[in-house]
């Protein structure tokens, strides 16, 4: 917890703007912030408040969602955007963390369905959204961190996950983004979700240690710093923010754009 005597000396400096170098007095500011950041941070983890989600509480968290149900709405625009990349059956699909299989029959244009989880027991529940015919093509990997697992390289031209990587640490989400370069094919794309805590919900899930602490600039950042090129990020509304992604190249036959109005 920030303590008021942090918060008084802090708005001490910031009241002494006007009329000195801003620049120089807001990277002072920052360094104190961050070291302020790291020190809370510290306690937390000390206290055991500040943990790493694992499979044991993902498993938790799954069978009190259970009964929930997927909005209309969502599905059809997260189906909707799907689509734009279901153009050809020569790659694989990916999803990462299917949860509760909400959206893990809309990759039945692809050649083979590739599904990535921490727990092994979902591959029972994927299989049982798929007639006995469909499922030579369903392929079920585990991975035990936040890696790609045994997933063939240049293998998927297309990776989706949802309600997975708010739950994900920047480290984390770091590690998943260097391993998915691997298996997807030059110029293939990736959708997810993320937590944007420059929005009062998802700042509210992330204080309450459900979502890990995440915006737009941080995960744009992330993006980048791996190598892709960012096409898109946007939200169907506050908690339903994602971001599409391309790895460059020009093997996948599919491109991706934005419409964008033409203004006079």
């Amino acid at each position: 917890m920030v303590t008021i005597e942090e918060i008084k000396l802090l708005l001490e400096k910031l009241k002494k703007l006007k009329g000195t170098d801003f620049e120089a007095l807001l990277e002072k500011n920052i360094k104190d912030l961050e070291t302020i950041k790291e020190i809370i941070e510290r306690k937390d983890r000390e206290a055991g408040s500040f943990t790493k989600k694992g499979s044991a509480w993902f498993r938790q968290d799954l069978l009190e969602k259970k009964d929930l149900v997927t909005s209309q709405i969502l599905y059809y625009a997260i189906k909707d955007k799907i689509w734009h990349f279901a153009k050809t059956n020569v790659y694989n699909s990916l999803e990462i963390g299917p949860g509760n299989t909400n959206f893990s029959d809309l990759f039945l244009a692809w050649r083979n369905q590739f599904f990535l989880d921490i727990l092994p027991e979902l591959e029972k529940v994927v299989r049982e959204k798929f007639n006995p015919q469909h499922q030579k093509y369903i392929k079920f990997f585990t991975t035990e961190k936040h890696n790609c697992g045994d997933i063939p390289h240049n293998s998927v031209n297309f990776i989706f996950s949802w309600d997975t990587f708010v739950f994900f640490t920047e480290d984390e989400i770091d590690e998943y983004l260097s391993s998915m370069n691997k298996i997807l094919v030059p110029g293939g794309y990736v959708m997810i979700q993320y937590a944007d805590c420059h929005y009062e919900y998802d700042l509210e899930m992330s204080k309450k240690s459900y979502w890990a602490y995440n915006n737009k600039s941080i995960m744009k950042n992330l993006i980048e710093n791996n190598g892709y090129i960012v096409i898109e990020m946007d939200q169907f509304k506050p908690g339903q923010n994602y971001t599409i992604f391309k790895k460059p190249g020009n093997v996948n036959p599919i491109v991706y754009k934005i419409s964008e109005l033409e203004l006079d």
